[in-house]
């Protein structure tokens, strides 16, 4: 089933701006809020739904990406799975939009709960989440054609091996905080005259987590994470291009104290080859012939993506003639199609000649088959360059 469009998940136009899109998203997650909706599966998928198309659109490069490219510039991540919101769990949701309503969810004062998901070691912490990550690699024009595998090494914060990221010193150095009661939230009713009203924000004793140290890791001083270096898989799908993005979900810095860590940001970067140039799918290669193979014709091998193929040249062809090898270009992202290889004929004009060849070219000088006589059939350049950009 085809994904419908994030802009009208949300009821807003394409050009809306960041405070349309966040109002939006507010307004479809109190409506299908599961708080508000307990055990309905419809509204559980809208919320969801609600939520990956905001994480998309109240991000601009994610939005601008999707402008051009559409669910798939969002749907291919590099280690194969979904990214850009797919395969979101109510505890995704909740510990990246919570802040989205204020602190918490916004059914906590009505329903007396609210985003189970949240709720961890030490009561009803809130979840932390860890900074995004971003790298570039380089990949060669043949790695991008078939897609790659690279192991790569990547310095980021990661979990503290000697706490198991809790930031304390021992499982018995922790202790309920006494502000929020382990609550992670502090609640405040206020009279106004439509009555009392009640409003939650994050505990500022322990930021929201519920508990707090009381003798702190000696390695990490309480921060759970430390600076480290990971080796990490990275499968890249055949067809990305210069200055694309992926995402691997979890593989950025980890989080302080076991929050849930954020995303590996790889910026493609595209290593140019020696003969070859890529142009949208399709890849060009420059031809040099001489005037005689293209007066008599010749058999000619030119470089490929996949290796050597050998080319026919006919008799009497033109100089700027585009052959074309169906399927030796770079495949599409996500899709089946793969783009073409476009030769590009040049006749090579020697520069330098000797008496002897002079002498030679002055006796054909004026032979009638070595006047310029194009026939009706002939493309122009212009024509030519129409078709190839066709």
């Amino acid at each position: 089933m085809s994904k419908r469009d994030y802009y009208d998940i949300l009821g807003v136009a394409k050009g809306a701006d960041a405070d349309e899109i966040k109002k939006a998203y507010r307004k479809m997650a109190i409506k299908y809020h599961p708080d508000k909706n307990e055990g309905d599966k419809e509204a559980e998928e809208k919320f969801k739904e609600a939520a990956e198309a905001y994480e998309v659109l109240s991000n601009p490069e994610k939005r601008q990406r999707y402008n051009q490219f559409g669910h798939s510039a969002n749907a291919q991540s590099a280690n194969g799975g979904g990214y850009g919101g797919q395969g979101m769990n109510m505890e995704d949701i909740f510990s990246q939009f919570g802040d989205i309503f204020g602190g918490g969810s916004p059914f906590e004062g009505f329903f007396g709960g609210g985003g189970g998901g949240r709720q961890q070691q030490g009561g009803g912490r809130r979840v932390a989440r860890g900074s995004n990550l971003r790298i570039k690699v380089k990949l060669t024009l043949e790695e991008i054609a078939n897609g790659t595998e690279k192991k790569i090494k990547v310095n980021k914060q990661i979990v503290c091996k000697t706490c198991e990221g809790t930031g304390a010193k021992d499982k018995s150095s922790f202790q309920t905080c006494k502000t929020c009661g382990g609550q992670g939230a502090v609640r405040r009713v206020t009279n106004t005259i439509l009555g009392q009203m009640q409003t939650t924000s994050t505990c500022p004793t322990c930021n929201g987590e519920g508990s707090t140290i009381t003798s702190k890791c000696n390695v990490c001083h309480g921060d759970g994470v430390v600076r480290g270096e990971e080796t990490i898989t990275l499968n890249v799908p055949a067809g990305v291009s210069e200055g694309m993005q992926l995402s691997m979900s979890g593989k950025g810095n980890a989080a302080p104290r076991g929050g849930v860590p954020g995303d590996l940001i790889i910026l493609i970067e595209e290593t140019p080859h020696e003969t070859l140039k890529r142009d949208g799918n399709n890849v060009v290669y420059d031809l040099h012939i001489t005037f005689i193979d293209a007066a008599l014709g010749t058999s000619i091998e030119v470089p490929t993506i996949d290796g050597k193929a050998k080319i026919k040249i006919d008799p009497g062809t033109q100089g700027g003639k585009i052959l074309r090898l169906k399927g030796k270009g770079v495949p599409e992202v996500n899709s089946y199609h793969r783009g073409d290889q476009l030769i590009h004929i040049n006749i090579w004009t020697p520069k330098a000649l000797s008496n002897e060849e002079r002498a030679l070219l002055e006796k054909l000088q004026n032979s009638p088959n070595f006047k310029p006589a194009p026939g009706k059939n002939e493309k122009s350049f212009f024509e030519r360059m129409k078709e190839y950009f066709e």
